[in-house]
Formats: structure tokens, sequence, C-alpha cells
């Protein structure tokens, strides 16, 4: 995640740090990565690329019903879609009630309403018993600078695809210089039966990954530059640059995407 050169205020609680430069406040926990960022004078944009490149399931899956976070944070990618997408019911699960406090407080997070309902729990035991409960899964779950473990098992990567509903997509930020990133892809690649794309945010920066419950088969590249243009006419997020993203670092032919 990008980081913060130089910090003009900072305030602690537990490991929760909070920072600002330059009109964007920042939260870290437990490290001076940043974790979440909110421009203050657009506090419901995504700030750091790697949030925006995260809303490219909407290429594959342009109509969600409802969408399952996992891992709050300052609430970024909660308040887009609550704002923007007003059809969309969220499900956010966070595990520390010190971290909804300051979404809240510090990063302007909803309360909860009929639409949107942050519950304080541990991700993988909330999916574990919740089978094929929403569209689209987007898991952003780190302890510091490193992956949640609870986050990044095979079971819990098992239990991601079963919560998912019958064209459900799973949406996570891993890290491409984590020493376990291979491993979490071939976990991944195993309870997704191989039917997973993914990008680099940036050279040794955060990696995209979308795992998808049944596979699409082959898509035009023309076809997805089409969604692309629409998508980023509504939202004002860079879409073309997603699929730049996924023709660079994917294995794909010329022509087709194949999922």
């Amino acid at each position: 995640m990008p980081r913060l050169s130089r910090w003009q205020t900072q305030q602690r609680e537990s490991n929760i740090e909070l920072s600002e430069q330059n009109g964007v406040r920042a939260l870290h926990l437990g490290s001076d990565m940043v974790q979440s960022a909110m421009r203050l004078t657009a506090p419901n944009d995504l700030e750091l690329f790697y949030t925006q490149c995260m809303m490219g399931f909407l290429l594959f899956h342009p109509h969600p019903e409802n969408i399952l976070m996992i891992g709050l944070g300052g609430g970024s990618l909660v308040k887009f879609v609550y704002h923007r997408m007003p059809q969309i019911k969220i499900s956010v699960i966070e595990i520390s009630p010190q971290v909804v406090e300051i979404a809240r407080s510090h990063f302007l997070l909803p309360l909860n309403s009929e639409r949107l309902q942050v519950l304080v729990a541990e991700g993988g035991d909330y999916i574990a018993h919740h089978p094929a409960s929403t569209d689209i899964l987007m898991v952003d779950g780190f302890n510091g600078s490193n992956q949640v473990d609870t986050l990044c098992s095979q079971d819990f990567y098992n239990s991601a695809c079963e919560t998912l509903n019958k064209n459900g997509i799973l949406v996570i930020n891993l890290l491409s210089r984590d020493k376990n990133r291979d491993e979490h892809m071939h976990r991944i690649q195993n309870s997704f039966d191989g039917h997973v794309i993914t990008f680099l945010t940036e050279i040794r920066g955060n990696q995209i990954v979308f795992a998808f419950k049944r596979g699409l088969g082959k898509i035009a590249w023309e076809e997805l530059e089409r969604r692309a243009e629409e998508l980023e006419s509504q939202l004002i997020l860079p879409f073309p640059r997603f699929i730049e993203g996924l023709r660079k670092y994917g294995a794909h032919s010329n022509r087709y995407l194949e999922i």
C-alpha cells in the first residue's frame, strides 16, 4: 500500500494511528502502511488506486444486489458503494470495534441502516455460517503489513466460494511482495477451480484478485473495453486502466480474456 512520507499530525489509539497530509486523512493499523485514506474535500471518493481497482468486479458482474465486505478500515469502499450505488445492500464484517469507532468518528462512515450493516465479528467464522448469501465478497484484511492468517487459509477460501451466489465473485487485495503470496494464490485457485484472474496495481504493490464461482468462458477484449468506458462515465473510475492491468499481467490471448 502507498505510504505517506511526512506526517503532519498523528493520533494513537492502541495500534490504530491517524495521519493527515495535503488534505488526505489516513488510517494505519500497527505499521506506517496506509490501510485507508480519505480526501477531506471528497470523503466518498476512492482515494487509493488499489481500492478503485477492487471495483473492477463490475466489469463482470455489473448489477449485484448485495456486497459482503471483510475488513472495514476507514470504510472507503463502503462509502463509495453506499453513496454511488444506492440499489446495493452492503454488509461489513470487522473484527475490531475500535476500527468501527474510528471509521465513524474520523472517516464519516454512515450509521447502520436498512442498506448498510456493519457487524463486529471474525470474517472467516461469519462466512462459514452464511452460505449462498452474497453476490460479491470483498476481502481486505491486514494486521499491520501482513494479511490476517485466518483470512487466507484454504478453509477460508473454500468458505468464500460457498458464501457466494451462483454467479458470485470473490475480490481480494493481496500484496505482491508478501512471501506467502504464491501459496495464497494456489489456495484460491484450488477453491475456485482455476477461475481466477489477477493484476498488479503497481510493481511490488497491491495485487487484486478476482475469483469466480462459475467460469465465464471467453470474453472479447473489445467487449470489456466497451464495458469499461460505460462504467468510467457512470462512476468516474479508471476502468480502462483496469483492462490494461489485466492484459499486462495475465496470460491471455490478444482477442480474449478467458475465465
